[in-house]
C-alpha cells in the first residue's frame, strides 16, 4: 500500500533536510556492507557533543562508517520512526518523553543513561546574600523585601532558559505554583550571554539570581557551596508536558542552602539517553552493547561544558580534540567497551 500523499511529501521533505545539514564524519574507505549508522545530535551544542564524537569513535573502532547530522529533537524522533537515522546520544529525558512516547514503537532507549548517577535541575542564588539575609527556601521569594534584593521595584529578576529550551517552561509553571508571579520576573533570552553577566556580578559581589542545572559549565565558575546556594523548591509540581519520574528531593547535594539534605529541586533527576530504532537495534547487537556501556562522570561533563564556553562557542575542531583527549586519557576503559562491543552476538 502506498503511503498517503502528505505522508509522502513529509517523509521526502524530511530526508532533504537531512542531507542538507548532515556533517561528513565518516571512516577512511568503504564500509562492508550493513556496517554504517546514520548518527543524530542536537541543535543544542554542549558536553553532548563531545560524547557523540566518543560514540563515533567506539562505532568507527567496529567497523562501521558514520554519517552525523544536526538535527532538532522533535525532527529526530520522526526521523528515527522511519529509519532515516539510526540513533543520538543527547535525548534529554523526562524532558523529552512526551515526543519520545509517541515514536516508542519505533524506537527504544539503548543503556543507563549518559549522566552517572543522573543531572540535577534548579534555582540558585549567590552565598552572599542567601548568609546575610538567611534566604534557605525559593519560597521566600514571596516577600516583596527579598525579592527586591534581585531585582528592581520589589520584584526579582530570575535568569531563566533561553527561549527555545523547554526548561524555561518548567520554570514559568513553577513561578506561577509556587504563588511567586507578583514576585518573580522571568527572564529568557541567551542564556550563555545572560550568564556571563551573572559571573561577572558574582565576582563584583551583587546579588544574582538564576536557574541552572549539573552537570554544566556553570558549576566550574560559580562552585555551589562557595559562590551559589541552590534553593529547594517549597514542594513537588511539573507541567503535564513533562513527566512526573519521582520526587524531587535529591540526597547529596552539594551547596543547597541552609544545609539541606534532601535537597528539594526544581525536578527529579535528569539525564541524556541513547534512543535508537528498534529495526535498526535489532540487528546491530553490537552498536547496542556498545552504548549499554557508555556513561561519563558528571565532573567530565562540567569539565567539557566549561572548555566549550571558554573556546567561544566550540568549534568543530575543538568538539573532536576533546573527545580524542578523553579517550586518551581512559584508553583502556575505552578499548573495553570496544572488546566488549565487538563480542556481541
Amino acid at each position: 500500500m502506498k503511503p498517503a500523499p502528505e505522508i509522502s511529501t513529509l517523509r521526502c521533505a524530511l530526508v532533504s533536510i537531512i542531507a542538507a545539514i548532515s556533517v561528513a564524519a565518516c571512516s577512511g574507505g568503504i564500509a562492508p556492507p550493513g556496517k554504517s549508522v546514520q548518527v543524530a545530535q542536537s541543535d543544542s551544542l554542549g558536553a553532548n557533543y563531545v560524547v557523540t564524537q566518543i560514540g563515533i569513535a567506539g562505532l568507527r573502532k567496529l567497523g562501521y562508517r558514520v554519517t552525523l547530522s544536526t538535527v532538532n529533537t522533535t525532527m529526530f524522533f520522526l526521523a528515527a520512526a522511519q529509519r532515516d537515522l539510526d540513533l543520538a546520544m543527547d535525548i534529554n529525558f523526562p524532558q523529552q518523553e512526551p515526543g519520545f512516547r509517541k515514536v516508542s514503537a519505533k524506537a527504544q532507549t539503548v543503556g543507563r543513561g549518559l549522566i552517572e548517577g543522573g543531572g540535577t535541575n534548579g534555582y540558585l542564588i549567590d552565598k552572599k546574600t542567601a548568609d546575610a539575609y538567611g534566604i534557605t527556601n525559593l519560597a521566600q521569594l514571596r516577600d516583596p523585601r527579598i525579592a527586591a534584593l534581585f531585582g528592581h521595584g520589589g520584584r526579582a529578576d530570575l535568569i531563566n532558559c533561553d527561549a527555545s529550551w523547554s526548561c524555561g517552561e518548567v520554570v514559568d509553571y513553577q513561578i506561577a505554583r509556587f504563588g511567586l508571579s507578583g514576585t518573580v520576573h522571568s527572564i529568557r533570552g541567551k542564556y550563555e550571554a545572560l550568564m556571563v553577566e551573572v559571573v561577572s556580578r558574582v565576582q563584583r559581589g551583587e546579588p544574582v539570581f538564576f536557574y541552572a542545572w549539573s552537570p554544566s559549565w556553570m558549576n566550574k565558575m560559580l562552585v555551589p557551596g562557595r559562590d551559589v546556594v541552590w534553593l529547594p523548591t517549597p514542594f513537588d509540581a511539573l507541567p503535564d508536558s513533562v513527566p512526573d519520574k519521582g520526587s524531587a528531593l535529591t540526597p547529596g547535594v552539594v551547596g543547597c542552602a541552609g544545609g539541606a539534605d534532601p535537597c528539594r529541586m526544581a525536578m527529579s533527576a535528569w539525564n541524556y539517553e541513547t534512543v535508537a530504532s528498534r529495526e535498526f537495534i535489532a540487528s546491530h547487537p553490537q552498536v547496542k552493547r556498545l552504548f549499554e556501556q557508555m556513561s561519563f562522570p558528571k565532573s567530565d561533563w562540567s569539565a567539557w561544558e566549561q572548555a566549550i564556553s571558554a573556546s567561544g562557542g566550540g568549534s568543530d575542531r575543538s568538539i573532536r580534540k576533546l573527545a580524542e583527549e578523553w579517550i586518551g586519557s581512559h584508553q583502556r576503559e575505552f578499548d573495553t567497551w570496544v572488546a566488549s562491543a565487538r563480542a556481541a552476538r
